[in-house]
């Protein structure tokens, strides 16, 4: 099996280091969109075969289009809302070459679309899903999450979207342990866009990220400050509402992790099951559906990502 890697940050190295650690698997790091304009200058240019690549690089829609077009299939971890909107717009590409786009392939948007999945899967009617999340990978990664509190924010309500403004919708919310409980407030993710396809009948999903009162001021300003290059220690949370045995219920699970570290498990994952066939789709979709919840989060725990569920008690 032969996978490409682009992007050379937290993701994306962390991602080669993971796919080298198995014997069955060659890795190669593939040239970004930027070398490859340099393509007429350069001799013996030439990108090597591969059955899947990852995508771990700021902007993604163009490098997915040149792949798909090929036939390759791709994991695209871009967690933006705009980004995730152009490559699932990718879909009828990816189909027409009999290709695989898998969206959202990293901590938030991926890990935490899976957790959903898990949580829901006990209940016969899923009612709600709201997801917050906190911490962020690279560079590039924490300037895409200081933009999301100005970006508009999806919220799927009975039946139709709804269009919020980002930073509002305050809510306390608690992470498992170390962090414990944040402010959160609805800013543009993409979860309730991935999640949607795969629960259409849920009355409302909802994604928010922690927000203190200084991220929601600044977050309408440039980055004054260059972030790291790499965050700490993140956390996704997934509550759950609906149906079972027809009684009202809930089932709240979270994961804590470094997201660069978590987001690199969660790609390097999906493209091992797209390469070795045991994960077959065409066209582009998140991971939602698309895998068993149960073994994935086996796999991804072996990679440093602690999971955690919510047992409340009757006072």
């Amino acid at each position: 099996m032969h996978i490409g890697v682009i992007g050379k940050g937290v993701v994306g190295g962390r991602a080669i280091r993971l796919l080298r650690s198995h014997e069955d698997v060659t890795a190669t790091e593939l040239a970004s969109d930027h070398r490859k304009r340099l393509r007429p200058y350069l001799r013996n240019f030439r990108q090597p075969a591969v059955d899947v690549v990852i995508l771990a690089t700021p902007q993604q829609v163009s490098s997915a289009a040149q792949y798909l077009a090929q036939g390759v299939s791709v994991v695209a971890t871009a967690d933006s809302l705009n980004e995730v909107e152009n490559l699932l717009a990718l879909d009828s590409l990816a189909r027409a070459n009999k290709a695989c786009l898998i969206v959202g392939a990293a901590f938030s948007p991926g890990l935490s679309c899976v957790l959903a999945v898990k949580a829901a899967g006990d209940f016969q009617l899923v009612e709600e899903i709201h997801l917050t999340r906190t911490g962020t990978g690279g560079r590039a990664c924490a300037k895409s999450y200081h933009r999301s509190l100005r970006q508009r924010a999806l919220e799927w309500r009975d039946g139709s979207w709804r269009t919020r403004s980002g930073g509002s919708g305050r809510e306390l919310c608690w992470f498992p342990d170390p962090i414990g409980p944040v402010d959160c407030c609805l800013a543009g993710l993409a979860e309730p866009l991935l999640l949607q396809a795969a629960y259409p009948r849920a009355r409302r999903i909802v994604a928010r990220r922690a927000a203190r009162r200084q991220d929601r001021w600044t977050s309408k300003f440039p980055m004054l400050t260059p972030p790291p290059a790499e965050g700490g220690v993140g956390a996704v949370r997934v509550e759950v509402r609906g149906r079972k045995s027809g009684e009202p219920s809930q089932t709240v699970l979270g994961a804590v992790a470094r997201p660069g570290a978590a987001a690199a498990a969660v790609a390097v994952e999906t493209a091992l099951r797209l390469g070795s066939g045991e994960l077959v789709c065409e066209g582009a979709a998140g991971l939602a559906g698309l895998v068993d919840p149960h073994s994935f989060l086996r796999s991804v725990r072996a990679n440093g990502v602690s999971f955690w569920r919510y047992e409340g008690a009757a006072l």
